[in-house]
């Protein structure tokens, strides 16, 4: 296991890569230095931070979802088109989706299905379901929702505080409950967890349902700064997510997650397309321009981990 000090300075790089990043913006752009600047910079941090947060969940069990851009343009099609008129139709059918993705877990966990096929081919499902819910982009808003997304808070925009909440909140229940220690175990070592007492099944579609809930806050967020929905408003989401929990010091294996480096790496990410663009970098370039941003981060972090392994054995 590793120490304290070694997973805070894990955190500290994506860190470090978010502060670089920022002054770099503020060095082309210094009209981005004010409360609108980082409103505009920062707007999509806050459903792009919920799916990094599922797909962290589930991660943390040593599985992957090649689903969550779907499914979260799936929850956003369902929300924009029966939220606002049939608000109770609408919770009805995204509980069930939670439902559903638990029972994926269960399924994945006792079956021992390769994560990645199952999600891959739910994938085409939930993208089925939004495209039949609305096939041309369209819906709006539920006024409510539209309002507290765009709330306006003195001194820091509603982005960046919505951020830190959700960092705050889910280290707590990752790192800090009881559940979230299980969920980290089964990810760790499963039959340690199983010789304890604990059913791996239920904690798998546990851990499914909590990424399903995540999921369905994150179209919901995302509905509410777009104010309408299509079935492919959020098909990048799940190659950011990965690379937000990868950037923010998680691992594929082990149960090795830390929510708030994922959301500093959701908001690293985030970030590098606004730097991209002040480049005048085309559209085209910019998700390569990201990998490599991310691939430079991760080799720091081997480098560092190297470095770390090398002095501890001297």
């Amino acid at each position: 296991m590793k120490s304290p000090s070694a997973n805070a300075m894990r955190l500290l790089i994506p860190a470090i890569s978010l502060i670089a990043l920022l002054a770099a913006v503020f060095y082309l752009q210094p009209r981005a230095m004010s409360y609108v600047g980082l409103n505009l910079l920062f707007n999509l941090a806050v459903p792009i931070a919920l799916a990094t947060i599922a797909q962290m969940t589930i991660m943390a069990v040593n599985d992957l979802d090649l689903s969550m851009g779907t499914f979260v343009s799936f929850a956003a099609c369902v929300t924009a088109v029966y939220m606002p008129q049939e608000p109770v139709l609408a919770v009805v059918i995204l509980l069930a989706a939670i439902a559903i993705y638990a029972l994926l877990g269960f399924l994945i966990a006792l079956r021992d299905l390769p994560s990645i096929v199952v999600t891959l081919g739910m994938s085409f499902v939930w993208g089925g379901l939004a495209v039949l819910i609305l096939p041309t982009p369209g819906g709006q808003a539920p006024q409510w929702l539209r309002a507290f997304m765009t709330i306006k808070p003195p001194f820091v925009p509603m982005a960046i505080i919505a951020s830190v909440v959700i960092a705050l909140l889910a280290h707590y229940l990752i790192m800090r409950t009881t559940f979230g220690v299980i969920i980290r175990g089964v990810g760790g070592n499963s039959r340690s967890v199983a010789r304890a007492g604990w059913s791996v099944l239920k904690i798998k579609a546990a851990a499914y349902a909590l990424a399903g809930f995540f999921a369905v806050l994150s179209g919901m967020a995302l509905v509410g700064l777009a104010t309408s929905a299509d079935a492919n408003i959020a098909l990048r989401y799940t190659l950011l997510s990965i690379a937000g929990v990868i950037l923010g010091g998680g691992e594929f294996v082990g149960g090795r997650v830390s929510p708030i480096g994922a959301v500093i790496g959701t908001l690293t990410l985030t970030l590098a397309g606004s730097f991209l663009s002040f480049l005048h970098i085309s559209p085209d370039w910019q998700i390569g321009a990201q990998g490599a941003i991310l691939i430079l981060v991760l080799g720091l972090r081997l480098l560092f981990n190297r470095t770390q392994t090398s002095g501890s054995k001297s």
